[in-house]
């Protein structure tokens, strides 16, 4: 049973990473609804992530070569678009040093609360109550937000707001695309803006965090599912995981986040009442 509960979670790694319905509040709810009616855990959580995050890299693998090489550039220029570099105030060049700067709160402050979030963080009922109150509070960013800003006008103010925002993410609940897209439309961006953004920022977080928990987990005692079920569910992940990107950044162009917010409120009044009947566990 192991390899196929590691299948379906890897499916819903990659079906809800991208979408802001916040992939960790799933696994945490499928994997208490498998035969084995457990919490998948941190680690499998933080692992199976690098899946998703290589589907990140491999959609806006164009935009990532592009960044990454005029941000190299930019430190021969003095000031102008010539041979020798590129200017300062390219966008993106700012886009670059934002990722950096961005990353720099969920680093300190995923290091810092390492114990919570794997314990209180992962209660059942704080997951239900943070699906819907942000949830709402996406769909309020979404109808209210002007949604006129292109990525390429991106300010470090605005950018580092954003950075901020990944940091809620460490709730499973919050939803790390949700938290950055809600953030954005708050700002002003346009979805596709907010997204693509939110998605480029979480690509050095997501694989820092995957990479830290697989180095920890050697030599640790095994947990709910082993190398070979975490390798198959990561592989999982990220197969669905880009099939999801390119259906999401299509369907943004033109239709809001409703469904999405919808769905969390409904997912997390079902779960408050599965909780409150004693049908689940809450840890």
């Amino acid at each position: 049973m192991g390899f196929i509960e590691a299948i379906i979670l890897g499916l819903v790694q990659g079906l809800t990473e991208f979408l802001p319905i916040s992939s960790s509040a799933h696994l945490r709810i499928v994997g208490e609804l498998l035969p084995g009616a457990t919490d998948p855990g941190a680690t499998f959580t933080a692992i199976t992530q690098i899946g998703t995050e290589l589907a990140v890299i491999l959609y806006f693998r164009k935009d990532i070569v592009r960044i990454i090489g005029r941000w190299f550039r930019h430190f021969g220029s003095t000031g102008g678009v010539h041979s020798a570099g590129i200017p300062k105030n390219d966008p993106d060049v700012r886009l670059g040093w934002l990722i950096i700067i961005g990353t720099l709160p969920i680093v300190v402050i995923g290091f810092l609360a390492q114990d919570t979030i794997r314990s209180v963080f992962r209660s059942l009922w704080i997951i239900a109550i943070v699906l819907i109150v942000f949830g709402l509070i996406l769909g309020l960013a979404d109808y209210l937000g002007r949604k006129i800003r292109p990525l390429d006008k991106m300010t470090y103010r605005h950018g580092i707001a954003i950075g901020l925002a990944q940091v809620l993410a460490l709730v499973p609940g919050v939803s790390r695309s949700g938290a950055t897209m809600t953030m954005g439309l708050s700002l002003g961006y346009t979805r596709p803006a907010a997204a693509r953004f939110g998605f480029l920022l979480a690509i050095p977080a997501v694989f820092g965090s995957g990479l830290y928990e697989l180095v920890h987990s050697f030599g640790e005692p095994k947990g709910v599912y082993g190398y070979p079920e975490t390798l198959v569910a990561t592989a999982v992940a990220f197969v669905v995981g880009y099939l999801v990107i390119a259906f999401l950044m299509r369907y943004i162009e033109k239709r809001s986040f409703l469904p999405f917010v919808v769905y969390r409120v409904v997912l997390g009044v079902v779960l408050l009442v599965l909780l409150s009947m004693g049908a689940i566990q809450p840890l």
